[in-house]
């Protein structure tokens, strides 16, 4: 089994930077797919960036490339989401996954419970 511990979130000004960190333990997830996720109030939750296993290949949603970076550090067992020039509409609730294979929508095998970013215009 793996657990998921997400931590960094806040509360920002609108252009400012954030970096998230997402720590994994129980398991080592060096093989694991990584993603991370948004929800919004009111909203369904939206996929934000992937990574393979060996920290080569990202993948973006549109909303969000350019912007934000994500990396992983398999020594440590951590992944990262580095956010810059953020904006209010990325205010949400960030959650971190992992799945052993790629993965089409939330169908990730793990779970972390989520961390609060707030960013005010």
């Amino acid at each position: 089994q793996v657990q998921l511990v997400e931590s960094g979130g806040g509360l920002v000004q609108a252009g400012g930077s954030l970096r998230l960190s997402c720590a994994a333990s129980g398991r080592t997830v060096s093989s694991y797919y990584m993603a991370w996720f948004r929800q919004a109030p009111g909203k369904e939750r939206e996929f934000v960036a992937r990574i393979n296993w060996s920290g080569r290949t990202t993948y973006y949603a549109d909303s969000v490339k350019g912007r934000f970076t994500m990396s992983r550090d398999n020594a440590k067992n951590t992944v990262s989401l580095q956010m810059n020039s953020l904006k209010p509409e990325d205010t949400a609730v960030y959650y971190c996954a992992a799945d052993p294979s790629l993965k089409v929508g939330t169908s990730y095998a793990y779970w972390g419970q989520g961390t609060q970013v707030t960013v005010s215009s």
